[in-house]
């Protein structure tokens, strides 16, 4: 096994994983995935156990993400969609008891963000209940959760928009007070903080997601992660089946009680690797998923660093070339005490076309992404389902029809945000103006 892995590295040196982008000519993505030889070292070097499913690197990549988050536990699983649905299902597991969310009950949650946020919510026949964004950093309107709240809430289910956190600490003191589950979907929010602590820590459950896009991969991939050591079991049963034994795959009777248990109205002794207490899944991830993790996870403060520099110089960039920019643009905002780790560079159009804009940018080689989904009541997938909307959604109205991103991942540096700020400045006074 060494030899082999001792030719591959010698074979595929770092220049082998490099990606060249030449502004103008070729096109710059607005995100991607950064490897290197160490990535497909720990790849070729977990494939030759043939352990396949979660193993030895899931195991040693879940410890130490936990501990890079700041968290008691870290549950891998298959996506950050995933996590999502995990994390929710958790919070109805009856042994919450009174506190276990059931169909019908309400979840605060916000329409300006990505779809998988909010369907685990309508996936358990609860009921989303929408209120309004604050611009220019499309975090959660706090003014409106009294207004939100009802007997019926159980929860708030909130996404850290680009990696922009959100007010939390408000949030979370709400949730004390109401006695209310916190989940923070962080999928594009690893690092962040807020008032120095990192943002997934002040919620019941966080989320994060290794798609390639994100701050780190495993290609796919996605963690659930808490404190709570309750929570924990309930999380790892949905994951696993809905199992109700936490032996891990291939070890047998940890509990010394394997065959000793009673279950429901199943016989006495009935073995404890085959009782069920949860309507689970099974959504683990591969051992090589988790193997390319422990070697990204190297490299994550890195990339933080980088996208962080590369937002910096976009927004310098943007107000030296374009003077007037304040009366245009919004450009990517932190609210206060919060240090953002961004995902993407978020730009609002305060006046003018961004559909002539972005197509501008696209023909010049920029890539472009929307805010996902925009304004989530306005699409397809949500018309015959039940939600609530406190007031009206105007920022997110808003978000649906002028805000854009554009990529300041770590394969980038400023000779590309240089280009981008020019084509931007070209694309403003291209007509996009009106």
């Amino acid at each position: 096994m060494n030899n082999i892995v001792e030719k591959i590295n010698s074979k595929f040196k770092a220049d082998n994983f490099k990606v060249t982008i030449i502004p103008g000519i070729n096109y710059i993505p607005p995100s991607g995935k950064v490897m290197d030889a160490s990535d497909l070292t720990n790849l070729l070097e977990s494939s030759l156990d043939m352990w396949l499913t979660a193993g030895r690197f899931a195991n040693e990549f879940e410890a130490r993400f936990a501990e890079f988050m700041n968290q008691k536990y870290c549950l891998l699983v298959n996506s950050g969609s995933s996590a999502n649905l995990v994390a929710f299902a958790t919070l109805t597991s009856p042994l919450l008891k009174e506190r276990q969310v059931k169909p019908g009950d309400e979840v605060i949650t916000v329409a300006a963000g990505f779809p998988t946020t909010v369907n685990p919510i309508i996936q358990h026949g609860c009921v989303p209940v929408f209120v309004d964004v604050t611009m220019p950093d499309y975090g959660i309107n706090t003014e409106l959760l009294e207004k939100a709240l009802s007997p019926k809430t159980k929860a708030i289910m909130l996404a850290h928009t680009l990696g922009n956190p959100f007010d939390v600490k408000t949030v979370k003191a709400f949730c004390e007070t109401h006695n209310l589950w916190l989940i923070e979907d962080c999928c594009d929010a690893v690092g962040a903080k807020y008032e120095d602590k990192l943002v997934g820590t002040y919620g019941d459950i966080a989320t994060v997601s290794f798609y390639p896009a994100h701050h780190m991969t495993m290609g796919e991939g996605g963690a659930v992660l808490t404190s709570n050591p309750r929570l924990k079991k309930i999380a790892e049963s949905f994951r696993d089946w809905g199992r109700d034994c936490w032996c891990p795959p291939g070890k047998d009777n940890t509990c010394n009680k394997r065959f000793d248990q009673q279950f429901a109205d199943l016989p006495e002794g009935y073995d404890h690797k085959y009782v069920y207490s949860h309507v689970g899944y099974n959504l683990k991830v591969s051992d090589m998923q988790a193997a390319v993790g422990c070697s990204q996870l190297n490299k994550l403060p890195d990339f933080i660093q980088k996208r962080n520099k590369n937002t910096e110089t976009l927004i310098r960039l943007i107000k030296e070339k374009i003077p007037n920019h304040e009366e245009l643009l919004f450009l990517p905002t932190a609210i206060p005490n919060a240090t953002a780790s961004w995902f993407g560079f978020a730009i609002t159009l305060k006046k003018g076309s961004r559909r002539q804009l972005v197509n501008f940018l696209e023909k010049n080689k920029i890539g472009t992404r929307l805010l996902f989904a925009g304004n989530l009541i306005r699409q397809p997938l949500y018309k015959d389902k039940e939600y609530r909307v406190i007031g009206e959604l105007k920022n997110t109205d808003t978000i649906m029809n002028n805000t854009f991103w554009v990529g300041i991942y770590p394969a980038l540096d400023e000779t590309h945000m240089e280009y981008i700020a020019d084509k931007i400045k070209e694309g403003l006074n291209e007509g996009t103006i009106q």
